[in-house]
This record gives structure tokens, sequence and C-alpha cells, in this order.
């Protein structure tokens, strides 16, 4: 099968990947109307065609937090991604660096931090949780500033984990013990490239970053225990004085719905922000971020840096989140689906396909730059 869009990625990581894996990839929490919602809002939104304006120059890159981009895209951080391919974190930060865009390595990825910054070439961002242990959270900012990290992602919509039903059909959560494992061995067996890629060479499966909280335990029983645990839902503004006291470089709070919280965002000197739902892995029900997002920028664009993820699956789809008020887009299950489908050689196909289809977008909506994308872009309803 070639893959002409990230629909294609999806079918060629539905194929290749276990079940289990690749329900946690594609689903979202509860009954999945916010996942729905994120794709089906996003689409909806009408560009506004332009035609004989002189085209034949366009300027896609852009400059976030100091950094200067090929183009407004980052790729998001994605929890156990490097299950997907054979050390996958790693080849997503060489895929991103070629691409000259920004890499963010999430807290419970695979691959530890020293290892994907002997991998980069660039520096990448780093996503963090509000963790019960502040000294743990602490040696893991020291840990991003040794490896260079430019940023730093600080995820807040997940005080606690939201219920993914499709998890627990598959055999991810909810088996515990032999009989969970069981499954898992068995629909892994059934897709042996991946268990000769993945299950064999891409050892050691240690959950990089949170392994030496684990203590030895690398089951994913033992991940989603520590997740329980461990995140922090008495959480509040206050607590980012901690984050500010420990981190010196830009700082985005990403998982923000609300103009309100945007403001507080602002408020306490946050560089950026990241207008998102979690993917629709949260809270069910809630707007999806192609609403949510003209109000917050409308209410702080001007004080701080709005980014925007979810529901994003196309080059035409980054192009309408830049309309409706964003300075950048990350892509997540986009880069998942690729990384699993075809290794870093996927990711790098799937930010070309993305660079394309923007160009186009461009093109027939007459906008020559990425400072010039704005509402003019989208057609009245």
């Amino acid at each position: 099968m070639i893959a002409a869009s990230v629909s294609d990625f999806r079918e060629l990581a539905r194929r290749r990947l276990p079940h289990f894996l690749f329900e946690y990839i594609d689903g979202g929490s509860y009954a999945e109307v916010t996942l729905r919602r994120n794709v089906a809002d996003l689409e909806a939104i009408a560009l506004r065609q332009r035609v004989l304006r002189d085209m034949s120059s366009l300027d896609l890159t852009t400059n976030l937090f100091g950094q200067k981009l090929a183009m407004p895209v980052a790729l998001a951080p994605i929890g156990l991604a490097g299950m997907n391919a054979r050390r996958g974190e790693c080849q997503a930060v060489r895929a991103a660096d070629k691409a000259g865009i920004p890499f963010t390595l999430s807290t419970v990825s695979a691959c530890a931090l020293s290892e994907v910054a002997a991998a980069a070439s660039q520096p990448f961002w780093f996503q963090l949780y509000m963790i019960r242990d502040r000294a743990f959270m602490r040696d893991l900012m020291a840990q991003a500033v040794e490896a260079k990290c430019s940023a730093l992602v600080f995820t807040v919509d997940m005080p606690v984990p939201g219920s993914r039903y499709r998890d627990y059909h598959s055999g991810l959560a909810g088996a515990a013990g032999f009989k969970g494992a069981l499954r898992r061995t068995i629909q892994s067996a059934m897709k042996p490239g991946w268990a000769w890629d993945v299950g064999v060479r891409g050892r050691p499966h240690a959950l990089g970053n949170v392994a030496p909280v684990l203590k030895g335990k690398t089951g994913i029983e033992d991940f989603f225990a520590w997740m329980r645990d461990n995140f922090d839902n008495s959480i509040n503004w206050r607590d980012l004085d901690f984050i500010r006291s420990e981190w010196k470089g830009p700082l985005i709070i990403k998982g923000l719905l609300d103009p309100e919280d945007a403001k507080e965002a602002a408020a306490i000197g946050a560089d950026g922000i990241i207008v998102s739902n979690h993917g629709g892995r949260q809270l069910d029900g809630v707007l999806s971020t192609a609403r949510a997002l003209p109000p917050i920028a409308d209410a702080v664009g001007d004080r701080l840096t709005v980014l925007a993820d979810g529901g994003v699956r196309s080059g035409l789809d980054v192009v309408r989140m830049l309309a409706l008020g964003a300075k950048g887009v990350l892509l997540g299950r986009a880069w998942a689906f690729a990384l699993a489908a075809k290794g870093q050689v996927g990711i790098e196909q799937m930010l070309a396909m993305i660079e394309a289809e923007m160009r186009v977008a461009m093109t027939l909506t007459g906008m020559k730059s990425i400072d010039e994308i704005n509402r003019l872009a989208l057609a009245e309803s």
C-alpha cells in the first residue's frame, strides 16, 4: 500500500501493530465524542479560495521561541511512542531534525532523555507532567537542561487519567497478571514484523524516563499503576512557581481550552500555550480545539505564543489552525501512525506531505507567508 495521506499511514499502522498498541494510539476516552469532534470540526472549516494572485513565491518558515523552523509544525509528545517502532523516539527526533521542526519527548517515553539527545542533531522539546514526587520532577528538568532541550512543555490537563474503553477491550488495561500478559503476547505474535523489530531488536523495554522510579518493573501494568498513583490532582496555578524556579528556558503550558485559563497562563509568565484536549483522551464531551482556539487566540495572542493540536490530519488542517489564530501546530497521531508504518522514513514522508499540502492551501487562499495567514483565509459560514 502506498501512503498518500495520514489516513493511509493509519491503515499501515493498524496492519503492523499488535491490536493493543494500535488501539492505544487510535483511541480516545469514554465514548470518544471529543476525539471525533476534533477531526470533524476542523474538516468543516471552509477555506476561502482566491486566484490569480501571483503565488510563485511561498515562505513556510517561521520562528517559535527563538528557533527558526522550516514550517510552523512540531511533533507532539506521544506516550510509549518508542513501542511503535524500534527505539521509536530516536527515529522520530531524527526525522524532525531533518525536516527542520521540533520534536517533543514525552515524560512517559520508551527512550530516555539521554538516548534521544544522543540521536538528535538539533535541540528538542521535553514534555513534563505534574508528578507527586517533586524531587523526581526536578531531576527530569535537570536532565532536560543537560540534554539541551530548548523548551519545556508542561501538560496540565491530566491530574487524573481518563478512562479509555478501547484499552480495556484490547487487553492493554484492566487485564492484570498472567491473563493480560498472555493476551498481549498472542497479539504480538500475530504481528511477526513488529515482534522482531520492536519486541526483540527494540530492547530494552524500560520506559526510559520513569525507569528509575519503577525500580526494575518494566511491565505495562507497572506503568499504568505508576501513572494512577503519581499524577497530582492537587495541582494549581501556584505550583507553576516551582516549574519556573527550576526551568529557565521557554515554558509552554499544554492542555488549555478556556480563555480564562489562558489568561492565567499569561499572568504567571508562560511563554506559550497549547490549546489542546489531549487528543480527546481525557475529558470526553469538551470542545474540539478548532472551536476552542479562536477565543483563546483573541484573549492572549498578543501576550504569548498560542499553539494548537488535535484532529490535524493534513497540511490543509495546519493552515486552518493557523487561520484560527495559532502560531504553530503540533502533530500527534499523524507521526505516531507514520512511525508505526515505516519508522523514520514514514515520518519524513508524512512531513513532506504536510508541507506539500500546506503549499497548495496557501497558494489557493492567497497567503504567501505564514505571517499572512489569518481569518481572511477562511470562508464566511
